[in-house]
């Protein structure tokens, strides 16, 4: 059975998948999705934040089980890893913020680089893996900043910390792919996803968009934004996560997939859109006296302009984005409406994920 988002149920249903990250926002996101398809998730990661987060707020450990470990820690790592016996892992964690990533270029390298390594000598020596996936981002490629979106087959590169510890996590999983991972009995079993801005309820991180947004506006106060002209392709967390479990899928399958054995989940090209456009959205969603300004101090470096081209998840994968960007924002607004308003959230992140399925 097939779910409307495209994911099997069949395939699904009782898959052992181990998640690296389920403490994060994405990887909570994940969780529910796996748990919604009936798969039996085993998630892996740091320790919640203190503060609020959609793994303590959408109650994340009921959607499957949960371990608290760094990815460095190899052999705690490898012990869970063996434990849960996956088929399938989604390695998901990382240092994910571009700048806390220069403001400690070390850790992140040291977390995203050395971190990968870890999660695949541990997919290496564990026999029950059929697929793996590495989420990366799309600030792997070169951004040389023209006007039409890049490919899988587009340079690499990286001219701050965090793009550029992304784009050496490709080589890792290149390097792990191509030595360990390609032929009999392996073939085709790794593979990396890159998707762009991602939005929806639970994601309190700093320094990015819609957190500060919901934090300014919960509190009273005015948004303040540094790059109101960048561009950025800007979609729901369930968008690139149904495409991570269709790429996973056909590698377990056996799917034939051209190289590179890399993957682009963003959305249509008129939702690439500026800060600008994405701010005004939310403030006239928010209501309530919400405004924003614009910091025109100087900032470092950001890209001004990032898409990415999807074409190959959705022809060889069958891949596509099913909520526009104004369905992603409503969706996006009314979680953390539902939060502050004290809602049972786990129940309505459910609920928002049968939407997706089935809406």
């Amino acid at each position: 059975m097939t779910a409307a988002a495209g994911l099997s149920r069949t395939f699904w249903s009782g898959r052992r998948v181990f998640v690296t990250g389920h403490t994060g926002f994405k990887g909570g996101w994940l969780m529910g999705l796996l748990h919604r398809l009936g798969a039996d998730a085993q998630g892996y990661a740091l320790a919640p934040p203190s503060g609020p987060c959609v793994f303590t707020a959408a109650d994340v450990p009921r959607f499957g089980g949960s371990t608290f470990g760094d990815i460095r820690d190899g052999p705690r790592l490898q012990a869970a890893m063996a434990e849960a016996a996956p088929e399938i892992v989604l390695h998901l964690a990382a240092q994910a913020l571009v700048r806390p990533a220069r403001a400690d270029p070390i850790e992140t390298f040291s977390t995203n680089v050395v971190g990968t390594a870890q999660v695949l000598e541990a997919v290496r020596t564990s026999p029950s893996v059929t697929a793996c996936v590495v989420v990366t981002s799309d600030k792997v490629y070169d951004n040389v900043e023209w006007p039409w979106a890049y490919r899988e087959t587009d340079r690499l590169g990286g001219k701050e910390p965090y793009g550029a510890s992304k784009a050496c996590t490709e080589l890792v999983v290149e390097s792990y792919r191509s030595s360990y991972f390609s032929g009999d009995g392996h073939n085709g079993l790794l593979a990396s996803a890159r998707a762009g801005n991602v939005i929806g309820g639970g994601d309190w991180a700093e320094d990015r968009l819609i957190p500060d947004a919901v934090r300014a506006f919960s509190a009273g106060q005015p948004l303040t934004i540094r790059n109101p002209s960048s561009v950025r392709p800007w979609q729901h967390v369930l968008e690139p996560l149904s495409g991570y479990l269709r790429l996973a899928e056909a590698l377990a399958t056996g799917v034939s997939l051209a190289p590179p054995f890399a993957y682009n989940f963003g959305p249509v090209a008129d939702d690439a859109v500026p800060v600008r456009v994405i701010v005004d959205e939310i403030t006239a969603r928010w209501a309530d006296g919400a405004s924003w300004g614009h910091d025109a101090r100087f900032q470092p470096y950001e890209a001004r302009l990032l898409e990415v081209d999807s074409a190959k998840a959705r022809t060889l994968l069958g891949w596509q984005p099913r909520w526009r960007l104004h369905q992603a924002l409503d969706r996006t607004i009314d979680w953390y409406k539902a939060f502050y308003a004290s809602h049972d959230m786990h129940d309505f992140t459910l609920r928002q994920i049968d939407e997706y399925l089935h809406g």
